[in-house]
């Protein structure tokens, strides 16, 4: 019989991320949360301002955006996006500071590296500050989430002029979504979602974000999506196509080569000059949807409470 002797020394660990020198560690259950002391709250972006309480996000969409973040702070963009969240605990306290420092009026983006109602807010509760901070500066704001923990927020925001809500939906291919977006909740709750937030005083619009070439686009798909947001009350609709900057890219076209095989060499046609789809593309798509929306009187904003209602194109965020 051969017997395998366990090593006597243990190897060389490996290294640790460089996130760790400036956080406390904790862990809970299957998320490593590391907290940390936010420099900055405020950020500017190429459309305006933003704010994230949390950097990473266990809805593990595959095709985030934000995943290259996670590589400047020592983590994995793949699947440590989706399990190693950045909380930045102090981020209500910073909010005020910058809103009275440097804030010029502009509308506000709130979850825009991680969703801001996440499991992890189940845990730190940062969002009720975040709102407070930013009533008190009378700041326009839109809250962007998938998650159905907004509503024991709901009163907070309703309370606030020019606050409103995106819910993200792309797609109601609930077979797509399970591989996809495997921790979001499905089409059907978010649609529900959207009714109660405009039900309870909190102006919800939809952003069909993002639309999965060759996956979710055919014109059937298209109006499914459209016709059901236009159901559930949806204030506004704005359709973006899938981006696949570094960081998304890898990790997406790993999920595409696994599932949808066949359709990776017309990815690379699509995506050969960089992380924006064909501009052909892009136009055909969104007019599409432009189109179907404007038939049940949505538009991309309302015209009476003109939010940014998509996630903004960002530049490098500030790290912590």
């Amino acid at each position: 019989m051969r017997w395998d002797a366990p090593a006597l020394l243990a190897g060389p660990p490996g290294p640790r991320p460089r996130i760790e020198r400036s956080s406390v560690t904790r862990v809970h259950g299957a998320l490593t949360c590391y907290e940390v002391q936010a420099r900055s709250a405020l950020e500017r972006t190429a459309d305006g301002w933003a704010v994230s309480p949390y950097r990473g996000c266990a809805q593990a969409c595959r095709y985030c955006a934000v995943r290259r973040a996670h590589r400047y702070l020592g983590l994995d963009a793949g699947a440590g996006f989706d399990s190693q969240i950045v909380v930045r605990t102090n981020i209500a306290r910073r909010l005020r500071a910058d809103l009275a420092a440097k804030w010029d009026g502009e509308p506000i983006s709130v979850g825009a590296a991680g969703d801001c109602y996440q499991g992890a807010e189940d845990i730190y509760r940062l969002m009720p500050g975040v709102v407070a901070a930013l009533r008190e500066a009378g700041a326009p704001f839109t809250v962007h989430t998938k998650s159905t923990l907004i509503l024991r927020d709901a009163a907070l925001l309703a309370a606030c002029p020019g606050a409103g809500a995106v819910v993200s939906i792309a797609f109601v291919d609930d077979q797509i979504r399970r591989t996809v977006e495997p921790g979001a909740p499905s089409a059907q709750k978010r649609l529900e979602l959207v009714a109660e937030l405009n039900e309870r005083g909190v102006p919800c619009g939809v952003a069909m974000a993002p639309v999965l070439p060759l996956l979710t686009d055919s014109p059937d798909q298209l109006a499914a999506t459209v016709r059901r947001a236009a159901g559930a009350g949806a204030v506004s609709l704005t359709p973006h196509v899938l981006r696949l900057p570094p960081g998304a890219r890898e990790w997406y076209l790993s999920w595409l080569g696994d599932h949808h095989p066949g359709l990776a060499a017309r990815y690379g046609e699509l995506y050969g000059g960089g992380p924006e789809a064909d501009p052909a593309y892009v136009r055909g798509v969104t007019g599409q949807v432009l189109q179907l929306a404007a038939r049940y009187g949505m538009s991309p904003t309302r015209p009476e409470q003109p939010l940014p209602l998509a996630l903004p194109s960002h530049r490098q965020l500030t790290l912590i």
